[in-house]
């Protein structure tokens, strides 16, 4: 029997075919989940879900009316609600605090944190009956920062926060909350970093964000999504309001 059989999970961010959305989507079909999958880029979310036999919604979960919807949809094909992933998330630019866009600075705060709080606001009332469990991807950037990054690293730091509240209030109806908090990963989030930072293809390997990791490598999405499936799952019954680092111990040289 796998680690959760007869749950139903909500990922969102679970297009991209290489990214720890679809990874963990896998895992957690692997694991015996039924699953909603929710994007706004549908050619590759529809592919996945195909693949998976899983039901899947194109929406923004920056808007409100598309997480009540989700959630409606996820009661109404599934009969209840036990985890969600709330990974969907957009890396914005790199480029100094002064010359950051505006507009550019509210899109990234709208999708990673307005998504964030938006999922919790609609998921957790599903979750009141019977309890659950609700994984929200974070970042190393939100317990430090790197230059350039001022809205992701903001947008990072603020979901952990959302993550603290919810645990608290969550708690009394045995919904378990909690941050995962990967450094770098091997994902097309990072190649678009790599690209902004005028990175080669083959140079990769060598870019600073690898070798200031002190595995001297970047993560794979597989190594992440096992964090979320632990989380997700009974496994971790005991386990809220943390925020929990696969980082390859990036997080231990923090001062």
């Amino acid at each position: 029997m796998g680690k959760l059989s007869g749950k139903t999970a909500i990922i969102t961010g679970a297009s991209a075919p290489a990214g720890i959305g679809a990874t963990a989507a896998r895992l957690f079909h692997a694991e015996g989940a039924n699953l909603m999958l929710v994007d706004v880029d549908e050619a590759p979310l529809a592919a996945l879900a195909n693949e998976l036999g899983a039901a899947f919604m194109v929406a923004d979960v920056s808007q409100d009316d598309a997480n009540r919807e989700i959630v409606a949809a996820t009661l109404d094909r599934r009969g209840g609600l036990d985890a969600a992933l709330l990974n969907a998330g957009i890396v914005g630019n790199i480029m100094p605090t002064v010359d950051y866009d505006l507009d550019l600075f509210d899109k990234v705060l709208a999708v990673n944190v307005r998504g964030v709080f938006l999922g919790l606001k609609h998921m957790m009332p599903a979750m009141e009956a019977s309890g659950g469990s609700i994984v929200i991807t974070s970042s190393t950037a939100g317990i430090r920062a790197l230059p350039g990054l001022a809205a992701y690293t903001a947008s990072k730091h603020a979901v952990i926060g959302l993550m603290r509240t919810a645990a608290l209030e969550g708690a009394a109806h045995n919904i378990r909350v909690n941050t995962v908090n990967p450094s770098p990963i091997a994902t097309p989030m990072m190649d678009k970093m790599e690209d902004m930072n005028g990175v080669t293809d083959a140079d990769r390997q060598n870019f600073p964000l690898a070798q200031g990791t002190p595995l001297k490598r970047y993560g794979k999405p597989e190594e992440v999504a096992r964090m979320m499936l632990f989380l997700a799952s009974d496994d971790a019954s005991f386990s809220t309001g943390g925020v929990y680092m696969v980082d390859g111990g990036v997080s231990a040289g923090r001062v």
